[in-house]
Order: C-alpha cells, then structure tokens, then sequence
C-alpha cells in the first residue's frame, strides 16, 4: 500500500470526505475552533466514520508544512488512477478538451490551473514529468478538492504525447505572445488541447513546434502576460463560451 499523503483546508479535506472518505486513514482539527463551519466538518466526518484527532495549530502546520490549513489537515491513503491517458480519451464523449502545461512548477500556479480546469470542464490535465511540480499538499489546498477530480497525467515526453493527440485528431493550440492569430479568432469547438507554458519562460521550443497553431491573448494594458493560471482561464472559459 502507498504512503499517505497530506491534504489541508476544507475544501481539499472536504472534497476527499465527500468522493472517499474510506481512503481517509484521520484527519486532525484544531480543538479551539468552535465555529459553525468546524462543527458541520466534524458533524460530516464523524457521520462518515472517520478518526478525528484534536490538535494544535503548531501540531497541523508541522504536518502539512503550512500555516494556511484552516484548522484541518487530512492523512489520506492516495486514490488510485484507474485510466491512462487513452482510456480516458477512448471515454470522452463529444469533443475532448485539455490542458496542457509546460513548465509549470510552481505548486500555487498548478493548483489555480487545476481549480480553473475543473470549473470549465476540461478532461484531463497533461504534464512533461521533468518540468512540472506533481500534486502535493499546497497543490491540493490551492485547487479546492479539484487536484481530487481533475485527472492529470505527468507523461515522460511532452511532444511525443501531442504527437499521438494530433492522430486523435485533437487540434493543439498553443498560446504565445507573439502570435498573429488570437484566441478569440480561433475554432474551439474542436477536439481541442490547449497548451500553455510558464510565465515568463513560456513553452519550450519542442513543444511550441509541436503545437498544430499558435493564438496570443490580447493584452491591452502595460503588462506584458498573465500569470498561467489566469491564462488558462482566460483560454478554457473561451472553449466552454464557443461550446455553448
């Protein structure tokens, strides 16, 4: 069996008591906070049966290696991942819709990607395995119990991956900067994978070869680009708008 691994917040603890609360091996609450929104997470914890522990604010930071825990931190067996990547595909129906992100690496920024591409119904969330940060802790605390229902895949080579998306006839898009097309000129309602690269760095040049077409955002201020996570929503809200 896997180590457990830590989630903290409501929201990411909540998210795992509601979808799985048989993987939760306990979860730790800070005993001096008696408001509603603790009593009705204990309330919901106790009905599903799971171990609580009382403790201090300094023991839950130790644990989750962050102060932003809420009162809340969960030990929690990992889910297992029962699809890859083409079985997800193969279940998809009507035209699929994914994330890309290149170089991502900071926990924050992922976590706001996976939170925006849960809201917009993307699919899955694809990463290179040596140029990302996997779902962690402070991952799952940004994401909002989204790290918990967003499928995200870390492959070993990014650009062959776009390569066997393109023979599934999924349009790849990258967004840069400096392309002459923009995103609002552009047919999302295709089977569609949109890739996005770091702020500042943007995608590698690999990818960005890769890509079927490139589209910028426009920027009509005196910033020079949005920080991934908006961008990503700025470009997965404007597929969900074309689709209806």
């Amino acid at each position: 069996m896997s180590s457990p691994k830590v989630l903290f917040g409501f929201h990411a603890v909540g998210v795992r008591l509601k979808t799985a609360p048989a993987s939760i091996v306990e979860i730790y609450f800070e005993v001096t906070r008696r408001d509603a929104r603790m009593r009705q997470f204990i309330e919901r914890a106790t009905e599903a049966g799971v171990r609580l522990i009382e403790a201090d604010a300094m023991r839950i930071a130790k644990l989750c290696g962050s102060h932003g825990h809420q009162g809340v931190a969960a030990r929690v067996q990992p889910l297992p991942q029962n699809h890859s990547l083409d079985d997800l595909l193969d279940a998809v129906e009507g035209p699929p819709l994914l994330l890309v992100l290149d170089g991502v690496t900071d926990p924050h920024n992922l976590g706001a990607c996976l939170r925006v591409a849960d809201g917009a119904g993307a699919h899955a969330v694809i990463a290179p395995k040596d140029h990302a940060v996997g779902i962690n802790a402070t991952v799952a605390k940004v994401a909002s119990g989204a790290s918990e229902t967003v499928p995200y895949f870390m492959v070993t080579n990014l650009a062959r991956t776009l390569g066997e998306l393109k023979e599934r006839s999924i349009w790849c898009i990258g967004a840069s900067d400096d392309a002459p097309k923009t995103l609002y000129q552009t047919d999302l309602t295709v089977p569609v994978a949109l890739v996005l690269g770091a702020e500042g760095d943007g995608m590698r040049q690999l990818t960005r070869k890769t890509c079927d077409a490139l589209v910028s955002i426009p920027m009509r201020g005196a910033v020079e680009s949005l920080n991934v996570s908006v961008a990503s929503g700025v470009c997965l809200y404007e597929a969900l708008r074309q689709r209806g």
